[in-house]
């Protein structure tokens, strides 16, 4: 419990007290505007104060090559530990860690000043299963600029957004980083890198500045993009459903994130760029940490599950322009009275195997389109393979005598 909810336990609220009209109050709360009121003071000091005064103090202080080469590659450490330990390891569980890279991805991950594992993959969760509807976080209909930084600077209604970080909680890695976050945080974020560049060659402030506060500041400003630009510009090769984007300027940055159409179909892939040309760093970080022992049980989708996503989705496009495309009502439209066996697929379920499992046995057709969470077109495609029988009655079916 935080400090402020024990207070409000402790003593009643404003509004629960009788009180005596105040014209002062009044008068100061006519003053003040409104959007003022709903700043998260400590993460604008944070996220923009701070970052802002560095800013200012690069002016005059004056960047050596040694310090640039640091903070570059600092940039990559702490960006590729948020990528790959932050979101594909804990949010969505894409691969196995070893104990000793979890701590390092846990430390380095902090070091990029983004919140805890626990509170990042909790909000990053709910993105995915909340997208584009007002329990999701950084919703993008709510504006660019919401979705990029003021969803986490301003105070936002309350959303009834659950999801199940059960498995977190039995992390000790994360328990670990959650508990102590901040001297983690303040020490890998900006003591690291002063201490880095002032025992390498005599420049403990430019240290700071430049491979500590500006570091930082550009590592979230790239993660931010990836809740806006990518929900905003970009291509949609496996499903227009939603607004997930293929952007290339956003993968540069954040090392290989900017696939987020192909993201949001397969969450649970440890790739985001499946092609060769594509730019997915993370996903060469990931497979360098299985050569060397690191990592294992690395997920992948099949690829006729992938193709099938690529194809359905150009022959929605063409669809367009062609009236001869004529495939019927897909089945997939119609699962009412469909069995499925879905025994091999719980522990890889995405949205976690406590949902799944509490649906064995009972009709889970509100569900899956749209009670508790409205399907992908990847998931459909993934539910069509695992057909086993039809219930009589449930849907239309012939008798061979």
């Amino acid at each position: 419990m935080t400090m402020a909810k024990a207070t409000e336990a402790l003593f009643p609220s404003d509004d629960d007290r009788p009180r005596k009209p105040n014209k002062r109050q009044n008068r100061t709360e006519t003053l003040v505007p409104r959007w003022l009121k709903r700043i998260r003071w400590f993460n604008f000091t944070m996220l923009v104060t701070i970052p802002l005064a560095a800013f200012l103090q690069a002016l005059w202080l004056p960047l050596y090559g040694n310090t640039l080469r640091w903070a570059t590659l600092y940039y990559f450490m702490t960006a590729g530990s948020v990528t790959a330990g932050y979101h594909r390891l804990w949010t969505h569980r894409s691969y196995a860690a070893s104990k000793p890279l979890k701590y390092l991805l846990a430390a380095f991950g902090a070091g990029a000043v983004q919140g805890s594992i626990k509170f990042w993959a909790r909000e990053h969760r709910a993105h995915h299963r909340y997208t584009d509807t007002d329990r999701d976080p950084y919703n993008i209909k709510e504006g660019l600029l919401h979705a990029h930084i003021l969803w986490v600077l301003t105070e936002q209604p309350k959303k009834n957004n659950r999801v199940d970080i059960s498995d977190l909680h039995s992390d000790a890695s994360v328990m670990y980083q959650h508990e102590y976050y901040f001297p983690i945080a303040l020490f890998m974020g900006w003591a690291l890198p002063a201490i880095v560049a002032g025992l390498g060659w005599g420049d403990w402030y430019g240290g700071f500045i430049y491979a500590g506060i500006l570091r930082s500041f550009l590592v979230n400003q790239a993660t931010f993009c990836v809740n806006s630009l990518a929900h905003y510009i970009g291509d949609q090769p496996f499903d227009d459903h939603r607004s997930p984007r293929d952007h290339l300027l956003t993968a540069l940055i954040t090392l290989g994130e900017g696939y987020h159409n192909f993201h949001h179909q397969f969450p649970s892939d440890y790739r985001n760029g499946t092609d060769w040309h594509q730019v997915d760093i993370t996903k060469w970080m990931i497979r360098t940490f299985e050569i060397l022992g690191l990592a294992s049980n690395l997920k992948r989708f099949r690829e006729s599950e992938i193709e099938k996503g690529r194809i359905q989705q150009t022959y929605k496009i063409l669809d367009k322009r062609s009236s001869r495309l004529d495939w019927g009502k897909p089945l997939n439209q119609l699962p009412i009275g469909v069995v499925h066996d879905v025994s091999s697929f719980v522990d890889d379920h995405p949205g976690g195997a406590v949902m799944i499992r509490s649906a064995i046995g009972k009709d889970a057709t509100s569900l899956f389109n749209g009670a508790i969470y409205d399907h992908s077109n990847a998931a459909r495609n993934v539910l069509l393979t695992l057909r086993i029988a039809v219930l009589r009655g449930g849907c239309e079916t012939i008798e061979l005598n």
